[in-house]
């Protein structure tokens, strides 16, 4: 019984102390995946009369992640469909200050309910007052 006791005593110090080693193995340094950058696609010229590039020249990128993004999400000139653009010819240009007139009782608007008309005339503030109410079928 003795016997058996010392080696799982023994199994257990060995098992424990290979747990220590991985902790090396966590602590690595590894790549930042989001750190990453694409590179262009490689693309063949339509012509090959293509002059080398000048010595010390800096390299043609499309700019950095963070501006492909920004472009992506904001976008520059987009070619905008035939239905797009007719639509926006007979919409006319906005009157300025548009957005403030919405909430004018002289504007006329479809009734939406008295829970639109609460928000649309529910006074500015910073939103800590703010509070939800059911209201009741009577």
């Amino acid at each position: 019984m003795r016997k058996i006791a010392l080696t799982a005593l023994v199994l257990a110090a060995g098992s424990l102390a290979a747990c220590s080693t991985l902790g090396s193995v966590r602590s690595r340094q590894r790549p930042d995946e989001f750190a990453v950058q694409r590179e262009a696609p490689l693309v063949v010229p339509p012509d090959f009369q293509l002059v080398p590039p000048a010595a010390g020249a800096p390299k043609p990128t499309e700019g950095t992640a963070a501006e492909q993004a920004l472009q992506a999400l904001f976008g520059g000139t987009a070619p905008r469909s035939q239905v797009e653009t007719t639509t926006l010819r007979r919409a006319g240009t906005p009157e300025i200050g548009i957005r403030s007139t919405v909430g004018d009782p002289g504007t006329y608007s479809v009734d939406k309910g008295t829970a639109t008309r609460a928000i649309v005339q529910a006074p500015e503030g910073d939103g800590q007052a703010a509070r939800a109410a059911i209201p009741t079928q009577g």
